[in-house]
């Protein structure tokens, strides 16, 4: 399988500004950042939402996580930096495989009620030619993800809270898309990047999950 992965139906998816550099400040004269403790535990979640151009909006989100690895997993921030420990131990890498999931829903693109009536609805032609991507980001550095792994999609009718007597209401869809995603050896410091791109090259949308 490519690292460019489709959500199809029938098949699983300087400027440089110079500026003066200012006195340099001694260690009595900076202050204390203080400690930043952040409970990890359960994974990575992101979210975000897109828009296929001149098309429907819609929603992901999802959760990146491991068996076992994230319990108790802690990240801390203070003057010396960025830590991750586990009880005393400290984690330096991520786990073989990550176990990664993403659930896509049609959303409205405008809150204003007299706008809604004329929005599309994300339909399963628009997913089926959606194509995901996936980078480790480094710092501004990015770069490909290795193969996905044992990917399924499922693919559920929303039923609306009121049925009207007419039964002509365009079907709505919710995909839940899992796979696993090998990652031995990538400091844990690097964040994952998710892009749904059209089948012309256009961002839909682009979110990160990091630890």
């Amino acid at each position: 399988m490519k690292r460019a992965l489709y959500f199809g139906v029938a098949s699983l998816f300087v400027a440089f500004t110079v500026v003066a550099a200012p006195a340099q400040k001694t260690s009595k004269d900076l202050k204390p950042l203080g400690k930043t403790v952040w409970n990890l535990e359960g994974g990575a979640f992101f979210t975000t939402d897109g828009r296929i151009p001149n098309g429907p909006c819609f929603r992901m989100t999802g959760q990146a996580t491991a068996p076992e690895f994230f319990d108790k997993l802690k990240r801390i921030d203070d003057d010396s930096g960025t830590r991750y420990l586990r009880g005393a131990e400290t984690v330096t890498e991520y786990p073989p495989k990550l176990d990664v999931s993403i659930l896509l829903h049609g959303l409205p693109c405008s809150f204003f009620l007299k706008e809604k009536a004329f929005e599309p609805l994300l339909t399963k032609e628009d997913v089926s030619k959606l194509k995901l991507k996936l980078y480790w980001k480094h710092g501004v550095e990015l770069r490909p993800t290795g193969r996905f792994v044992d990917p399924i999609l499922h693919i559920r009718t929303l039923e609306p809270n009121i049925k009207p007597d007419a039964n002509d209401l365009q079907e709505r869809y919710e995909w839940n898309f899992t796979f696993g995603l090998p990652c031995e050896g990538v400091p844990i410091e690097d964040s994952l990047v998710f892009t749904f791109e059209t089948a012309d090259g256009a961002i839909a949308a682009r979110t990160s999950a990091r630890l």
